[in-house]
C-alpha cells in the first residue's frame, strides 16, 4: 500500500480540520476571526465555527469579541511530560544561582523534532537583561544553542536535523559553518556574537545525557553591564556557564 493509499485510509477530517486551525493561530501573534482563519484554510465558516468553539470550551484557543488566540495548553501539555518536567525542575535552580552570580539572564533550550524551544528561562537580578520569552523557537544554523546541537550530533543525526528543521526567516549557514561545528564540540561550548541583537554575545553550553548525547543546552544572552564595573566579564561568565554545564550533566536523574 502506497503512502498515499495509507494515509487515505486513516483519514480523520475533523481532527485534521482541529489541527490546521492550531496550527494556523500559533503562526501567528495576533488574533484571527472565523472567516479570516477559514479564509486561510480554504474552507466554510459555517464548517469550522462548531469545531471552533469547542477547541475554545477545551481551553486550546480564547475568543475575545470576535478574535480567536492560541492559549498556552498546548505548551502547557508538552512540559507535562516527565522527561522535560524533570529537566526544568532540576535546571531551574542551578539557573538561579547563575544569574545572581553572573549579573546575567540566561535559558533553557530543548530540541524538538526540528524545532528549537525555550523551554525555561530566568531574568538578570537587576533591573535590566536581555531575555527570550519561554516557548520561542530559535534558529539551528544561526543561534549559539543550535551549534551546540550540531556540533555534539552525529553526521546521522546532524543530517536528520537539517531535514526536520524548518528554517525561520533570514535564517542561513555562515560560511565556515562545518570548522564552526568542530571548533564548538572541541572546545565544549559556543561564544559567538548574536546574528539577531547587537552588542550580544551568545554564550551556550550542553547538558549532556549518560550516552553523550545533549540534552539541552543552556545559553546566556551576555551584554556588558557598564553601570557595575565590578560585574563578571564575559570570559568568567563563561566559566560559570561550564560549572552549571558539568553540574546539570552529573544528575542520576537526567533522562
Amino acid at each position: 500500500m502506497s503512502d498515499a493509499e495509507e494515509e487515505g485510509r486513516y483519514r480523520a477530517p475533523a481532527l485534521d480540520k482541529g489541527l490546521d486551525m492550531l496550527e494556523l493561530l500559533a503562526a501567528r501573534e495576533e488574533g484571527m476571526t472565523l472567516k479570516e482563519i477559514a479564509t486561510a484554510l480554504d474552507r466554510s465558516p459555517t464548517e469550522l465555527f462548531r469545531m471552533l468553539d469547542r477547541l475554545a470550551r477545551r481551553g486550546y484557543v480564547t475568543r475575545e469579541g470576535d478574535s480567536y488566540q492560541l492559549t498556552m495548553k498546548l505548551f502547557l501539555l508538552a512540559h507535562m511530560r516527565p522527561p522535560i518536567r524533570r529537566l526544568v525542575n532540576q535546571a531551574m535552580p542551578v539557573m538561579r544561582r547563575f544569574t545572581n552570580t553572573a549579573e546575567q539572564a540566561c535559558h533553557l533550550v530543548k530540541y524538538d523534532r526540528g524545532d528549537l524551544v525555550v523551554i525555561a528561562q530566568v531574568e538578570a537580578p537587576g533591573y535590566w537583561g536581555v531575555t527570550i520569552r519561554v516557548g520561542a523557537q530559535i534558529g539551528l544554523v544561526n543561534s549559539g544553542s543550535g551549534h551546540v546541537f550540531l556540533a555534539f550530533a552525529s553526521d546521522e543525526e546532524r543530517a536528520l536535523m537539517f531535514e526536520e528543521h524548518d528554517p525561520m526567516p533570514h535564517e542561513t549557514p555562515g560560511p565556515g559553518l562545518e570548522a564552526r561545528l568542530q571548533a564548538v564540540r572541541a572546545q565544549g561550548y559556543e561564544a559567538m556574537e548574536s546574528h539577531q541583537t547587537p552588542a550580544v554575545w551568545n554564550l551556550s553550553v550542553p547538558i549532556l545525557g549518560a550516552n553523550g548525547a545533549v540534552l539541552a543546552v543552556v545559553t546566556c544572552p551576555f551584554v556588558r553591564r557598564l553601570e557595575n564595573p565590578n560585574a563578571p566579564d564575559r570570559d568568567r561568565v563563561l566559566e560559570h556557564l561550564l560549572e552549571i554545564s558539568r553540574e546539570l550533566s552529573a544528575q542520576p536523574a537526567n533522562p
